[in-house]
C-alpha cells in the first residue's frame, strides 16, 4: 500500500501522523510512504529523522490580522501549493491519503482527492482547525477523538478512534537509569518536567524564569524545561538556566524518558498532551492555552480536573500560582498518586490501531 500523510505545523499535528504511519508500518513493513509538510516547519526535520520521505509545500495559514503584508502572499503560496500537491499525488499514485491538520494538509489532501485518492481526516481536538473543517466535507473518513463532531463535519462518516500515540509512549519506562544518565539528574531527588509543546509556551517560561528563588531555596528539586523553539535563547541566558539542577532543552527527542523521570509535569492541555499524560499516567498541572479556539484546551483540562485526574491553573494567574501548586505536589504524596491513579484510568492504547483499520477499509 502507498499512503501520502499530509500536515504537521506543531507536534500536536505531526505526532499523530508519525504514530499512524508507525502502526501502519507495523502491520505491513512494505507499506510505502510520502509525507508532504510545510517549509520551515517541524515536519521537514522531525520525519526524515524518523525514516520517511517529505515533500515541503511553501504554504501558511491566513495571519488573524487580517491587515497584515503576510496576507497579501497566501494566493500566491495557495496556488504554488496545490500545482505542487497535484504532481506530488499525480506521481506517487497512493492508495489511501491521510490528513492530520495544518495548513500544508489543505493542498496536498484536496488534490489528492480531485485526482480519485480516498482520504482520511484525522482531528485531535474538540475543536477543528480551518483546514480540516474544509477537508471533512470531501473525506471519506473523519476519525475524532470527542463525541458531537458531527457540528464541524455534517454528514461526513465520523468514527470515534481518540488520539494516535507514538508506540515508545504508551508504555512506562521500565528504569529510570537509562533516563536519568541522558538527563544528567539524580532519580532519588524529585523532578519537575516543564513543556509547552513543539513550539514553546511563552507563558509559562516567564513564569519559571521568575521562579529562581523557589529553585535556588529548594536545590534537590531538579527540572527539566523544554522551552521550545521561540523562547529558547531567553530562557537559557536566564538566572534560572544557570542553577545546576535545571536542565534545560530546546527541544526532547526521548519524550518518554523525561516523562519516565517527571513526579511532576507542567504543560499545555493540548489534545496530544492530553493523551500523552494518560498514557503516562503522571501527576500533571495543565495550563490551558488561553487563545486555542473555542478555548477548547480548557475544556480539555476540565475534562480531567472533573475526574480527580489533574490540576489545573490558568495563563493570566501562572506567575501567583504555577509554583505554590508544584511546591503542593511535590509535598503531597498522596495527592500525586491519587491523580495518577485517577488519569491511568483515561488512557486510550488502541487509537492507532483503530485508525489503521479504517484506512485498509478505504483501500478495499
Amino acid at each position: 500500500m502507498k499512503v501520502l500523510i499530509s500536515g504537521g505545523g506543531t507536534g500536536g499535528h505531526l505526532f499523530p501522523a508519525m504514530a499512524i504511519a508507525e502502526k501502519l508500518k507495523e502491520q505491513d513493513p512494505e507499506t510505502k510512504f510520502l509525507f508532504v509538510g510545510a517549509k520551515g516547519k517541524i515536519e521537514m526535520e522531525r520525519v526524515p529523522k524518523a525514516g520517511y520521505n517529505i515533500k515541503g509545500l511553501w504554504i501558511s495559514g491566513i495571519d488573524r490580522n487580517l491587515k497584515s503584508p503576510k496576507n497579501l502572499l497566501f494566493p500566491l503560496k495557495l496556488v504554488t501549493s496545490l500545482v505542487k500537491s497535484f504532481w506530488i499525488v499525480l506521481r506517487f499514485r497512493p492508495d489511501v491519503g491521510i490528513g492530520v491538520g495544518g495548513f500544508a494538509s489543505g493542498p496536498a489532501l484536496f488534490m489528492a482527492r480531485l485526482l480519485g485518492t480516498p482520504i482520511l481526516i484525522q482531528e485531535q481536538n474538540s475543536f477543528p482547525g480551518i483546514t480540516n473543517k474544509l477537508l471533512g466535507k470531501r473525506a471519506n473518513k473523519v476519525c475524532v477523538a470527542y463525541d458531537n463532531m458531527q457540528r464541524f463535519f455534517g454528514d461526513a462518516a465520523i468514527v470515534k478512534t481518540g488520539n494516535p500515540v507514538r508506540r515508545v509512549l504508551q508504555e512506562p519506562v521500565s528504569t529510570k537509569q537509562e533516563a536519568a544518565q541522558i538527563f544528567e539528574v539524580d532519580p532519588n531527588k524529585p523532578i519537575v518536567f516543564v513543556f509547552g509543546g513543539s513550539l514553546g509556551a511563552r507563558s509559562v517560561n516567564r513564569a519559571l524564569m521568575n521562579a529562581v528563588d523557589f529553585f535556588k531555596s529548594n536545590p534537590d528539586v531538579q527540572l527539566i524545561w523544554q522551552t521550545g523553539k521561540v523562547s529558547y535563547a531567553a530562557c537559557v541566558q536566564s538566572e534560572l538556566a544557570k542553577l545546576d539542577q535545571v536542565k534545560v532543552m530546546q527541544f526532547i527527542d526521548r519524550m518518554e524518558l523525561a516523562y519516565a523521570l517527571a513526579d511532576v509535569v507542567v504543560g499545555r492541555a493540548g489534545a496530544l498532551t492530553i493523551s500523552e499524560l494518560c498514557l503516562q499516567a503522571k501527576a500533571s498541572i495543565l495550563v490551558p492555552l488561553p487563545s486555542a479556539a473555542e478555548d477548547h484546551q480548557t475544556k480539555n483540562a476540565m475534562a480531567l480536573v472533573e475526574e480527580g485526574a489533574a490540576v489545573l491553573v490558568e495563563d493570566k494567574k501562572l506567575k501567583e500560582t504555577l509554583i505554590p501548586t508544584i511546591q503542593e505536589l511535590l509535598s503531597d504524596e498522596s495527592k500525586r498518586d491519587s491523580l495518577i491513579k485517577n488519569i491511568a484510568k483515561l488512557g486510550q492504547k488502541d487509537a492507532a490501531t483503530l485508525i489503521v483499520k479504517e484506512i485498509y477499509d478505504l483501500k478495499k
